[in-house]
């Protein structure tokens, strides 16, 4: 008995894709993530969706600006966020991660109507202006419908989930992470 109670608690604390992701024709964004959490994230940008938003990361992550940036803001239920290659470098001062982007223009929203913020969906951060994207990205830990047609999505979770549910979680206000947030120490493109 006490075996098939430790089988359901295993999978009600690890949930599974909310839609039936594929690896599509690319490009993919590979993130190596250290920390609390350690692995690999394999992420399936989606240019025929956001063009513009999938070209600049991509640009960004051949430059190596994603490189030791960390996951500045995490909130359990809903999402991890990082890629401000300005304020969030690890080891240098981040009381300003989060309020940077990079040298690169400003993006124009990209919104999709046929697709919807679920579980390993991947989106651009943006401030309230909705054409303000930039750099920063965030992956989604459970549904969010609430973003859709305001935040524009970039991608999805191929592989590596277990390493995104395993993100140290914020406890300050707006998911803000305290002590040594996770980092991606290295992101690459792949065809």
């Amino acid at each position: 008995m006490l075996r098939k109670l430790a089988v359901a608690v295993t999978l009600v604390a690890t949930p599974t894709f909310a839609q039936d992701v594929v690896d599509g024709p690319g490009p993919n964004l590979v993130i190596e993530v250290a920390g609390t959490a350690n692995g690999t994230i394999v992420i399936d940008l989606l240019p025929d969706v956001a063009p513009k938003h999938v070209a600049q990361i991509t640009q960004l992550a051949t430059e190596g600006a994603y490189d030791n940036v960390v996951f500045h803001r995490v909130i359990d239920g809903f999402m991890a966020q990082t890629g401000d290659v300005q304020y969030g470098k690890a080891g240098g001062d981040l009381s300003m991660a989060g309020m940077g982007g990079s040298a690169l223009p400003d993006i124009p929203g990209e919104f999709s109507t046929e697709l919807s913020f679920q579980r390993g969906v991947v989106g651009m951060a943006r401030a309230q202006d909705p054409n303000s994207a930039n750099s920063q990205f965030f992956i989604m830990f459970a549904p969010g419908e609430f973003l859709d047609g305001q935040y524009t999505i970039v991608g999805n979770v191929v592989s590596g989930m277990e390493v995104v549910d395993a993100i140290k979680r914020g406890d300050g206000q707006n998911g803000e992470v305290s002590g040594t947030p996770d980092v991606m120490t290295k992101v690459t493109v792949q065809p």
